[in-house]
C-alpha cells in the first residue's frame, strides 16, 4: 500500500473534535444536573453517535491521503546470459526507398524488437554505432523499457559521429565493447546482435574476433537493411547526390559474421535471424525479478462512501432515547 498524499492525511486528526465534543457536552449537562439538584435520568448516556462522527471523519481524512494497493507483476530472467543490440545510425540509415517509406533505421528499430521478443528471458540493451558505439540502455529484464528506448531514443546520428566523412560508419568500434562494461560479469554467455546496412569504412573482422572471443561468451549474429532502389533524402523529399547504395556491404557482414563464428541474415530473413538467437541463448538458470506490469487500486472512493454512511448513521436520533423522553413526559 502507498499513499499518494501522505501529508492531506494529517486530516485525520480531526476525528478527536466530535468526541471531544461529546465529552464537553457530557460534562456541561452534568454540572448542570448537581447544581439544580436533579437526579440523573434512567439508563446511560449512549457513546455510539459520536464514535461514529469520528470514525467517519479519520476515513475521510484517510481518503485524503489517497491510499492505494499496488501490485507488480514478477517474471524469471537468464543469470548466466545478456544480450547487446547494436543498431548502425549512421547516415546512411536513414536511406528509403520514398521519402515517405520508412527508412532502414526504422526497419532496424522494429526488426530489434521482434529479435528481441525472441529471448523474452534473456536481459536484453541497447546501443548505436557510428564510428564508435555508445549506450543507450544496459541489459534489462523486462521488454518494455527495451522497446521504449529503441522507438523513441534511437535517431540518425544522434549522438553524431567524432568525424565527419562520407562514409561514417566503421565496425572496428564494435571492440569497445569488451571494455565498456556492457554484459554483467555475471553475463556467461554476451549475445551481440548487430543491425545495418552493411556500409561500412574497412574493417579488420579478425581484431573484432580477438575482441569478442567466443571463449568469454560472446555470440556474434547480424542483420542486414538495404536495397539497392533507396536513396537518402533531404528535407525537401530530393536524393542526396552523396549517397549511392553499395551492394558490397552484403559480402562484408558475411566476412564480419563468419571470423566471430556467427551469422549474417538479410532483413527479409528476420525469423531465421529470430530463431538463430534463441539457439544461441539456449538454456540456462533463471531468477524471479519484479516485472514491468504495475498496477494500482485507489482507495479513496470506497473510504469516502464509508465515511459518509458512519456519519449519517452518527446524525440519526437514538430511537431508545426518544422512547425514554417520551416515557418521562407521560410520567410528568
Amino acid at each position: 500500500m502507498s499513499f499518494l498524499t501522505p501529508l492531506a492525511g494529517l486530516a485525520a486528526l480531526a476525528a478527536v473534535l466530535p468526541v471531544a465534543a461529546w465529552l464537553g457536552g457530557r460534562t456541561r449537562v452534568g454540572s448542570a444536573r448537581r447544581a439544580l439538584g436533579l437526579e440523573a435520568p434512567p439508563g446511560r448516556s449512549s457513546v455510539v453517535r459520536p464514535a461514529l462522527a469520528a470514525a467517519g471523519v479519520a476515513l475521510l481524512g484517510l481518503a485524503a491521503a489517497q491510499p492505494a494497493l499496488d501490485r507488480s507483476s514478477s517474471q524469471r530472467v537468464r543469470t548466466d546470459a545478456q544480450a547487446l543490440f547494436v543498431l548502425d545510425t549512421s547516415r546512411s540509415m536513414a536511406a528509403s526507398r520514398t521519402p515517405a517509406s520508412p527508412t532502414r533505421l526504422d526497419r532496424a528499430v522494429e526488426a530489434a524488437v521482434q529479435l528481441r521478443a525472441a529471448i523474452p528471458q534473456v536481459p536484453s540493451g541497447i546501443a548505436t554505432l557510428t564510428d564508435r558505439v555508445l549506450p543507450d540502455l544496459l541489459p534489462v529484464a523486462g521488454t518494455q523499457s527495451f522497446d521504449g528506448v529503441a522507438r523513441r531514443a534511437v535517431s540518425i546520428e544522434s549522438p553524431p559521429p567524432r568525424s565527419t566523412s562520407v562514409r561514417a560508419t566503421t565496425y572496428d568500434a564494435l571492440t569497445q565493447i569488451a571494455a565498456g562494461n556492457y554484459f554483467a560479469p555475471s553475463a556467461k554467455r554476451r549475445l551481440v546482435v548487430l543491425l545495418t546496412d552493411g556500409e561500412s569504412a574497412p574493417v579488420d573482422a579478425g581484431r573484432i574476433a580477438r575482441a569478442l572471443p567466443a571463449s568469454k561468451g560472446y555470440r556474434f549474429i547480424c542483420v542486414r537493411f538495404w536495397g539497392s532502389d533507396e536513396s537518402v533524402f533531404d528535407a525537401n523529399g530530393k536524393p542526396e547526390a552523396a549517397y549511392r547504395p553499395d551492394p558490397a556491404g552484403g559480402a562484408v557482414l558475411a566476412g564480419l559474421a563468419a571470423a566471430n563464428g556467427g551469422r549474417s541474415f538479410p532483413e527479409s530473413r528476420l525469423g531465421a535471424a529470430s530463431s538463430r538467437l534463441g539457439a544461441l541463448a539456449g538454456a540456462g538458470p533463471t531468477a524471479t525479478v519484479p516485472g514491468e506490469t504495475r498496477t494500482r487500486v485507489p482507495l479513496a472512493p470506497w473510504l469516502v462512501a464509508v465515511a459518509l454512511v458512519l456519519l449519517v448513521a452518527s446524525a440519526i436520533s437514538d430511537p431508545r432515547q426518544a422512547r425514554s423522553g417520551d416515557l418521562r413526559l407521560t410520567r410528568q
